[in-house]
């Protein structure tokens, strides 16, 4: 591996190449991307992907990434400039794209705006509200954990995150009108460290879920776009995003092996099945 950076008029970003460039198989990069992950949330896929020259990166402002004008909100079209400028300097394009949560909102975005960067794009569990009947509720309850951590601190906003993106089925009233859970509940810590920048549970990443997709621009991309579902998380909100956003592509989701965060091990405990993970996205990647 190694680890480069691309220093660019606003940040720093840091990207990661396993394996050689040209490729040593002759097919494209296999470029991986989260949001609000780093790199190393895709250490477990890399491994699996061996034969295969993998390119992570840490987003602005994440991880090794560094901000130089000052903002801290996570904008998709901003994202895409970044990941658009690393394809670039790989000078290797058009690549093969794994995008996972936010990332896959990014990669959206990258597409639109440079449809000649991305040959297939799996994007996995987008959360776009938009693409949902329920997308009022489902910001007001995004209001409401973020209130939560805003009041009371990180513990309290996890607690609240885990139960707004775990609840099954559109966003009901029911639901809105429950308390805030009790973080020991989820094995969250009560304590309040004083810190609110946290990405996921700030606002600071609302940019992403409140992102609007060009529909028509993606639907005639030359990028084949494989919109993938985990097969624990059809019921719940990225599941449902992802199989809306792909009804709305005119194609049906993709399952994959287990849930939100699959591909990963278990060293940020929330263990997925990597392995079948990385078998499904090689069969995804190897169809016509």
């Amino acid at each position: 591996m190694t680890q480069h950076t691309l220093e660019l008029s606003d940040v720093d970003l840091v990207y990661d190449v396993h394996g050689p460039l040209p490729t040593a198989d002759g097919r494209p990069p296999l470029v991986m991307i989260g949001q609000p992950m780093d790199a190393s949330g895709f250490q477990a896929q890399v491994q699996l992907f061996e034969d295969r020259t993998v390119v992570t990166y840490d987003p602005r402002g994440l991880g090794r990434s560094k901000r130089k004008d000052g903002g801290v909100t996570n904008e998709p079209e901003t994202q895409a400039e970044d990941i658009h400028a690393i394809i670039e300097a790989l000078g290797a394009g058009p690549v093969e794209m794994l995008a996972s949560s936010g990332g896959a909102v990014t990669a959206l975005a990258l597409v639109t705006a440079y449809p000649d960067d991305v040959s297939t794009l799996v994007a996995h569990e987008p959360p776009i509200d938009c693409v949902l009947p329920d997308a009022e509720a489902v910001q007001r309850a995004r209001a409401a954990y973020t209130q939560v951590y805003e009041d009371k601190g990180w513990g309290a906003g996890m607690a609240a995150f885990i139960a707004m993106t775990s609840w099954e089925g559109e966003v009901t009233d029911e639901y809105l009108a429950q308390p805030a859970p009790d973080p020991a509940a989820f094995g969250m810590p009560g304590e309040d460290d004083g810190r609110r920048g946290d990405p996921l549970l700030s606002d600071r990443s609302w940019a992403v879920t409140h992102y609007r997709p060009d529909l028509e621009a993606l639907k005639v991309a030359p990028t084949r776009i494989v919109v993938a579902v985990g097969e624990e998380s059809v019921k719940v909100y990225t599941g449902r995003t992802a199989i809306a956003l792909a009804e709305q592509l005119g194609q049906q989701a993709t399952i994959f092996p287990s849930h939100h965060g699959g591909f990963m091990g278990g060293e940020f405990g929330y263990a997925g099945q990597p392995e079948a993970f990385a078998a499904k996205l090689r069969e995804v990647l190897n169809q016509p």
